[in-house]
């Protein structure tokens, strides 16, 4: 089950990033912050990137509990561009199919939303992240070098998965900061 977070699934999401700060150590080589979930809450896009709302969705087990969560942002640069800035599993579910799952369900009501393309970024070296979202279905467009997250500087490759008829270059006529020749941060 999936659900869009509000103020007051803040605590749950916090406890879920303390209980599983795998991600948090390897891409921003610290724990959660305390304040991590609030952070996440209300992080948006950078001044100059369109974008028509942004929102965490959490997924839950038959018990209640978070297992999931999915940081998205809709029609961000272009419409019908979807992002997806998060996205962590609990690490005990790692392994066990549980992640695809998710995500399967997840694309299918993205594109029910509109969406004809989903964007998102892995840090090079997160070996974990980088092999899902290529089996996936998803093609690195560019790397961006020079981000930073938490202690760490990274290079991030950013992916984008066609989800209609239209494809990868259609894509980058319409967003052309992932061209990979652009110059854009």
């Amino acid at each position: 089950m999936a659900w869009r977070l509000t103020e007051s699934d803040l605590p749950a999401l916090q406890a879920f990033f303390v209980a599983n700060p795998d991600y948090f150590i390897a891409v921003n080589g610290m724990a959660p912050r305390a304040d991590e979930a609030r952070q996440e809450f209300d992080d948006r896009p950078p001044a100059g990137m369109p974008f028509d709302d942004a929102f965490i969705v959490g997924f839950h087990d038959g018990t209640g509990h978070l297992i999931a969560m999915a940081s998205i942002t809709s029609n961000l640069l272009a419409r019908h561009v979807w992002h997806i800035g998060l996205f962590i599993v609990a690490t005990s579910l790692h392994g066990s199919g549980t992640a695809a799952s998710l995500y399967d369900g997840l694309e299918t009501w993205l594109k029910a939303q509109g969406a004809l393309w989903i964007r998102l970024g892995a840090v090079v070296g997160n070996t974990r992240a980088e092999r899902f979202w290529e089996r996936q279905g998803y093609t690195e467009v560019r790397r961006r070098a020079g981000t930073q997250l938490g202690d760490r500087t990274h290079t991030v490759r950013v992916f984008v998965k066609p989800l209609g008829n239209s494809g990868l270059d259609d894509y980058l006529r319409l967003v052309p900061r992932d061209r990979p020749e652009s110059l854009l941060p």
